[in-house]
């Protein structure tokens, strides 16, 4: 059996009329009435103030239902264990319904699950701890329990992507596509409550539960949009975004799905009131299970092959190569974008080797370094098959080929990010050689040569092998001595002519003028006019063999080396004899100075004796 019903302190006139008003003990409720759902928690405080006595004060809990307001039914009581009635006795044992102290003069009556006959008005009281009866032992509340009326629900039609017969769905989405769920959220509560809604993610095949559940992102009661930590960057970035369609629709869309989006998606929905203190309490939360959701990677689909196979050609032939993507990849457009190119290394040379030519993300193609000014196509052919053709292949194109793909997935403001790539194996391409040989044998004309001449320089080229309409060109280079030995710095262009007949003037050591021409079908000419000592040095001709294809390109097919020329100014025989003349013109006379200067002075002093 419970305690019985409160002793009534007495009335505030005769303590104001005593004048003992001041340091009266108060009970503070909070101010209702408090409106909550069935099966819901409700959490309702107390506190005593100006109280005398010990600083621990006791509680206890008194209901009067409305069918029998004068009734008062006990809770329970941090005092006495036996204090509840029968009708709260098994849920206080079994902690439904319990008194948690939070200090001295402090606590709180705790329903974990509210029941429909729980509505009434609660009674705090506290027993007297004071010497005489000074103030309030109790504060009232009231709590009206509303019917559980909200419902949540994945929203019909289904959330994009390739979608199973099972219940939850089972959807499969495009790293770089974008996820849409839906999610209807209602309540037909009387009073005037607001709808959070928000989405969350659980990892894969994880239970259900606030522990395993992660926030994406959130409609919160003031109607603001919030993300959890994790996604914070895409909403700021646009690629989240939460919308209400309508009265009871909630529509989710995470763009640019990544690996980390895969899991289990839920639709959570949470009842707000505002209490009469002008707080706002969560009076109801339901969750669904939207879709189980799996994020196929593009680098687990990217997959290139290369055909038809090893290649053998001549040159000047065209050379055509294919390259398949492949793989459960979605189709470019406005989530994703590919771009493939062919790289080459020669043979024997590490992979992947130097850029051929591509076609970028807009379909726009170019060359790699070293092909310009060549007839190379790079072409789309197919969905997903890309052709590369050099319309005349050379011996320097024999080499390893690779295709190369890159797909990449649009963030926010269509930026790419590269999301996978993948190369193709290596396939050996043969270029068969022309066969060319080259011999060149150089010569100073008429021997030695001296200063102030022209010094004539002679190469004859022979050739043997390579293809009609072979051409030749051939340059002169120097290498100068620096304290007579020469020197280590690269050999220096002083002048050729081309495989056009188109000549080419370098550098000459002594900066005089310099003539190169043809003078027979095979035979080239170097002349150094007014010599000088500055143009001593080293002289070799370098030919070289061209061929032009159909594409008009030129190509080298050979090249050599000839021996090495000295070439050194002599001094004119004149130019020796005058050296010494005036040497020894320069001797005599200061000879004869110094015997007319004796002569003289020995005259003088023999005059001074006499």
């Amino acid at each position: 059996m419970g305690a019985l019903g409160p002793k009534l302190p007495p009335p505030p006139l005769l303590l104001l009329m005593l004048g003992i008003g001041c340091c009266a003990r108060e009970v503070l409720v909070p101010q209702g009435p408090l409106y909550r759902v069935a099966g819901t928690a409700i959490s309702i405080s107390c506190n005593v103030s100006g109280y005398e006595g010990s600083a621990q004060q006791d509680f206890e809990w008194f209901l009067y239902r409305p069918e029998a307001p004068e009734a008062a039914l006990g809770i329970v009581s941090t005092r006495d264990p036996r204090f509840s009635y029968a009708i709260f006795g098994p849920r206080v044992a079994a902690g439904e319904v319990q008194v948690q102290r939070l200090q001295g003069d402090a606590a709180v009556l705790r329903i974990s699950r509210l029941q429909a006959q729980d509505a009434g008005i609660y009674e705090c009281y506290t027993p007297s701890t004071d010497a005489r009866y000074l103030g309030s032992y109790s504060g009232k509340v009231e709590l009206r329990v509303l019917p559980d009326t909200l419902q949540v629900s994945a929203s019909p039609p289904g959330p994009r992507g390739r979608q199973a017969p099972t219940s939850p769905p089972r959807l499969t989405v495009h790293e770089g596509q974008e996820l849409a769920l839906g999610c209807l959220a209602r309540t037909s509560t009387q009073k005037h409550t607001h709808l959070a809604v928000s989405f969350g993610r659980a990892v894969p095949e994880a239970p259900v539960g606030r522990a395993t559940l992660q926030e994406v992102v959130g409609l919160r009661p003031d109607l603001a949009v919030d993300a959890g930590a994790p996604y914070a960057a895409r909403l700021a970035a646009g690629e989240l975004r939460l919308g209400k369609e309508g009265p009871e629709r909630y529509r989710m869309v995470l763009g640019g799905a990544q690996a980390d989006d895969a899991g289990t998606y839920h639709c959570t929905a949470t009842e707000w009131i505002q209490d009469p203190d002008g707080s706002w309490a969560q009076i109801a939360e339901k969750r669904a299970v939207l879709a189980h959701v799996d994020v196929q990677t593009l680098s687990s689909q990217l997959a290139v092959t290369v055909g038809p196979g090893e290649r053998r050609v001549g040159p000047g032939e065209p050379l055509e190569l294919l390259c398949n993507v492949s793989g459960a990849l979605p189709p470019p457009g406005r989530h994703a974008a590919y771009s493939v190119g062919w790289e080459m290394a020669p043979a024997g040379a590490p992979g992947p080797g130097r850029l051929v030519a591509q076609l970028d993300t807009e379909g726009v193609g170019s060359l790699g370094p070293g092909y310009e000014g060549r007839h190379i196509a790079m072409e789309k052919v197919a969905s997903r098959t890309y052709r590369l053709r050099l319309e005349a292949a050379r011996p320097a194109d024999a080499g390893t080929y690779r295709c190369l793909a890159k797909a990449y997935v649009r963030g926010s403001g269509a930026r790419l990010r590269e999301a996978a790539s993948a190369r193709s194996r290596p396939l050996p391409v043969h270029v068969r050689e022309e066969g060319v040989v080259l011999e060149a044998v150089a010569w100073l004309a008429g021997g030695a040569v001296y200063r102030g001449e022209t010094a004539s320089l002679l190469c004859n080229i022979s050739v043997r092998g390579g293809p009609p309409g072979l051409r030749l060109a051939a340059s002169w280079w120097v290498e100068r001595p620096e304290e007579g030995e020469l020197s280590s710095a690269p050999a220096q262009l002083v002048g050729g002519v081309g495989q056009d007949g188109v000549a080419e003037l370098g550098v000459r050591p002594g900066g005089g003028p310099v003539s190169v021409e043809l003078v027979g079908p095979r035979s080239h000419r170097l002349r150094l006019h007014g010599l000088g000592p500055e143009d001593e040095g080293v002289y070799h001709c370098a030919p070289s063999a061209w061929v032009q294809h159909a594409d008009y390109s030129w190509y080298q097919a050979g090249s050599a080396r000839s021996g090495p020329v000295t070439v050194y100014p002599y001094t004119h025989a004149l130019d020796t004899l005058f050296v010494p003349l005036l040497v020894g013109t320069g001797v005599a006379l200061v000879i004869g100075a110094t015997i007319l200067g004796s002569i003289t002075c020995c005259f003088m002093k023999r005059l001074r004796k006499r």
